[in-house]
């Protein structure tokens, strides 16, 4: 297997931000309806914590409700967030298609490790049909210990990878690459902290910046 690069999802290829307050608002006024909620939609709480599990998120923004509430609130959530991608209101960062044809030429394999359901990640891999240039598209729900190093760990094992960076947003991506002992990329988009890509390797604002850190040819990408 040639050198591979891992990409994140949300906050990375998909501008996750673009249906997310759409999504969280339909969600809370879902919760108002119920009874279960009186305050504001807590979008900046989420965008703070953006990136980790589901099952976190909920615990995180409904701390004194109960699990069956959170799950009927992630269950309605993530409707909400299929809904709003086959709506065509979801967009991905400038420059994606681009990249990936520039990775396909050189032969570099593209994976995507995320912490999102795989319901949601193949309807962004659909709706853009992402699989032209996609190998495998990875939820944290294959592994059980829902840590985003062992998805990446999964994806080295599965496809014999011995070469890869992984580039991401927040801090998961980059520990993720780091336990893995692979090259972290983190991306300055929207939901990046500046305090969590000062432990990356490289940060780019532009995914064609990764054309800079990586010499790609046609016949073959190697690491600059």
């Amino acid at each position: 297997m040639p050198f591979a690069l891992i990409f994140d999802m949300d906050g990375t290829l998909f501008q996750t931000d673009r249906i997310l307050e759409i999504s969280l608002q339909e969600t809370f006024g879902y919760l108002k309806s119920l009874g279960e909620w009186a305050s504001a939609t807590p979008i900046e709480k989420y965008r703070e914590i953006m990136g980790v599990p589901l099952p976190v998120v909920w615990e995180t923004l409904l701390p004194d409700h109960s699990n069956e509430i959170r799950h009927r609130a992630n269950d309605y959530f993530h409707e909400k967030l299929l809904g709003n991608i086959a709506d065509g209101r979801g967009a991905l960062y400038p420059h994606v298609i681009e990249l990936f044809e520039r990775l396909k030429q050189a032969g570099c394999p593209i994976f995507i490790a995320s912490n999102g359901q795989a319901e949601y990640l193949n309807a962004i891999v659909g709706y853009y049909r992402l699989d032209a240039w996609i190998a495998e598209t990875f939820s944290i729900q294959h592994i059980q210990s829902q840590n985003k190093a062992d998805l990446v760990g999964h994806i080295l094992k599965k496809h014999r990878i011995e070469q890869a960076a992984v580039v991401g947003d927040r801090l998961s991506d980059i520990l993720a690459a780091k336990k893995n002992g692979l090259m972290a990329v983190g991306c300055r988009f929207d939901f990046a902290q500046e305090e969590e890509l000062m432990q990356a390797d490289a940060v780019i604002d532009d995914l064609l910046e990764l054309t800079e850190l990586f010499d790609l040819q046609p016949l073959g990408l190697h690491r600059s």
